[in-house]
């Protein structure tokens, strides 16, 4: 349990540059723009165009970017003497050759294998290859005659290699400025959710409910939309991942309402059931059960416990209450500066969950053609348990 507690003390860059060390890699090349945010902490500043790209050495750190960004990122930087800024017109596989090209003729290079294959191709295009044709015909005299003992310029060889995971396993564990956002982002999804269950009342269409939602959490201080926010009625509900239409909810209805605020960048995620009038027994035995899934699996989740093991809880207090074909999902997944990160609570994840890792734990229960239930808190894994960011509770709302 003890190889799951966590040092908050290090910055992004910090935490990267030792894990550099711990595998050898002399430079790192990195290219997804959610990975350069957390890097950088230079919050609201990137989109979702890919024009962003870092060069690191235990040395320096290079960000280049385009001239529409830079007064943002000399602004916005969270740590503005760590990082040099580039804006020069070049291409980023070009940039990037350049940097690898200007180091030392001995070195491994990790790019992320989530780069674009083009990015790849171009980069490989770009690189000099002169210290590879030294290395394949040996090192030469003055006169260009081959030298009878080769020099040590034929062990210098360079090496690029790629980049799995490994930053999105640093950034599942997070930094209390980052828990501070998260709760931000929380702060204002509660106070929607407050606000629609007033709002919602029979006869209105499942897009006029998210239109209602989404435009309550950017009026009361969401910087954006975590994801496209679901709102599933009645049947509806049945389908995980419904996107809203001109369904119109009626009485007797439930309703799955799945979303978040954005604040700073980071995400809130939370899913909870309204039941427009009187639930049937129905609908509250199925409730019950959901409920007692996420509650028992919240409670047996620390530090230093196998993702795949919290599924399991959960899943299986579905499937003893009959129900556990209607629950094909995993459990809970990582949420930060994307919706969807590391680690992950699922029957897949073999791996344990760190201390201030920030998941989700969302059950469900799916009845086609009847009604679909799923609750779920965002929160984050402390040495005393699972602490919910939401400050509400986890009864079934009930729109008047």
């Amino acid at each position: 349990m003890n190889t799951a507690r966590t040092i908050y003390t290090k910055t992004p860059l910090e935490k990267l540059r030792a894990h550099m060390k711990e595998t050898n890699l002399d430079a790192l090349v990195v290219t997804n723009t959610p990975d350069i945010r957390w890097l950088t902490g230079a919050k609201n500043t990137f989109d979702d165009e890919q024009c962003h790209i870092v060069f690191i050495t235990q040395d320096e750190a290079l960000l280049h970017t385009d001239s529409r960004y830079l007064e943002a990122l000399k602004q916005n930087l969270a740590y503005p003497d760590a990082f040099t800024l580039d804006e020069k017109p070049c291409l980023n596989p070009l940039w990037a050759a350049q940097k690898i090209d200007a180091l030392a003729p001995t070195l491994t290079v990790a790019i992320q294998n989530s780069a674009p294959i083009s990015f790849l191709d171009e980069l490989e295009k770009n690189l000099s290859n002169e210290r590879d044709e030294q290395d394949e015909n040996g090192a030469h005299d003055e006169n260009g005659a081959q030298d009878e003992y080769p020099t040590t310029a034929k062990k210098d060889k360079r090496e690029i290699t790629h980049l799995g995971a490994d930053i999105t396993d640093l950034r599942g564990v997070k930094t209390p400025n980052e828990i501070q956002a998260l709760q931000a982002a929380q702060d204002i999804t509660d106070k929607a959710i407050l606000f629609i269950q007033d709002f919602i009342k029979p006869g209105m269409a499942e897009k006029t409910i998210r239109a209602a939602l989404e435009n309550f959490m950017l009026e009361n201080g969401a910087d954006a939309i975590s994801f496209e926010t679901i709102i599933a009625a009645g049947p509806n509900g049945a389908n995980p991942h419904a996107r809203p239409g001109e369904y119109k909810v009626q009485e007797g209805d439930l309703i799955v309402i799945d979303f978040g605020a954005a604040k700073d960048d980071y995400h809130a995620d939370m899913t909870r059931t309204l039941a427009v009038g009187q639930p049937s027994q129905e609908q509250l035995d199925v409730y019950e059960v959901v409920k007692e899934a996420h509650e028992k699996a919240a409670a047996a989740l620390r530090p230093g416990v196998i993702g795949k093991d919290i599924h399991e809880i959960a899943a299986n207090v579905i499937k003893e209450a009959g129900y556990g074909k209607y629950f094909g999902h995993g459990l809970g997944h990582g949420v930060g500066i994307e919706i969807h990160e590391n680690p992950n609570l699922n029957a897949r994840w073999d791996k344990p969950i760190p201390e201030g890792a920030v998941v989700t734990i969302e059950p469900g229960i799916y009845l086609p053609q009847k009604f679909g239930i799923r609750l779920e808190d965002t929160g984050v894994v402390t040495e005393e348990g699972f602490k919910p960011f939401t400050k509400l509770g986890h009864e079934l709302i009930t729109c008047s």
